[in-house]
């Protein structure tokens, strides 16, 4: 079996990356930062393929990932794991647009790609990183919006799959707290480890989930979130 994962160098997709290998995959590997690339590959129990990828750069990313593709041969899954978050105090414009352009352009493009690997290909598994936050706005707007968008694209991707006759799987990811560097302050609500939460991710890729809340509990959280009144939301959140 041979993975892609897009967004490996920390966190939840350097984990993901070791738990897979551990368990048999090939693994691809991508990311901004080559050294921390070439740590992870020491970290892995099988062969790996690695590329530094910047996918603020949509041209070059789309031709890393062609490469890697074609560099592999017959991939299984691809895993877009990578995104940022502006949480600057004085929520700067540049910080909203970094984000659009990581969590929106750049997912979009990793996606496509993806989807006509898997058509040509006759089969696949797509899995994507959007988060709890994706069911409702919030005080990162460019964040909870750009979460959002991945998880109405990936249904969008599986329903032109099911309408096409694609054997193509999606996998919406959507985590809560997990501790990363994104996840800042002290006694953060239900954190979880990067490790519990990447093993939770690798089983339900497994199993071949549509919707997946990482940890399980924070399905419940969403259910509430989704149905609770604008007013005692803001309230929550303040």
């Amino acid at each position: 079996m041979k993975a892609i994962i897009i967004g490996a160098t920390s966190g939840i997709g350097r984990e993901l990356a070791k738990q897979m290998s551990d368990y048999g995959y090939i693994v691809g590997i991508t990311g901004r930062r080559s050294e921390l690339l070439v740590s992870l590959e020491e970290e892995l129990s099988h062969k790996c393929f690695k590329l530094t990828m910047d996918l603020t750069d949509i041209s070059e990313s789309v031709k890393g990932l062609h490469t890697l593709l074609r560099d592999m041969g017959d991939v299984n899954v691809v895993v877009i794991n990578a995104g940022t978050g502006n949480i600057e105090p004085a929520f700067p414009l540049s910080g909203e647009l970094e984000t659009v352009a990581v969590n929106v352009a750049g997912f979009t493009a990793m996606a496509n790609v993806a989807y006509h690997y898997f058509a040509d290909k006759g089969e696949g598994h797509l899995v994507g990183t959007s988060s709890i936050m994706a069911l409702r706005g919030g005080p990162c707007p460019s964040y909870n919006a750009s979460k959002a968008y991945i998880s109405s694209y990936l249904e969008g991707i599986y329903c032109r799959s099911c309408l096409e006759g694609h054997n193509i799987f999606v996998t919406d990811v959507r985590p809560g707290f997990v501790d990363t560097g994104m996840a800042k302050g002290d006694g953060i609500f239900w954190m979880a480890s990067v490790e519990k939460a990447a093993k939770q991710i690798f089983n339900a890729i497994q199993a071949k989930r549509r919707i997946v809340y990482i940890t399980k509990r924070w399905k419940l959280i969403g259910f509430i979130l989704s149905r609770m009144p604008f007013k005692l939301y803001l309230k929550a959140i303040s």
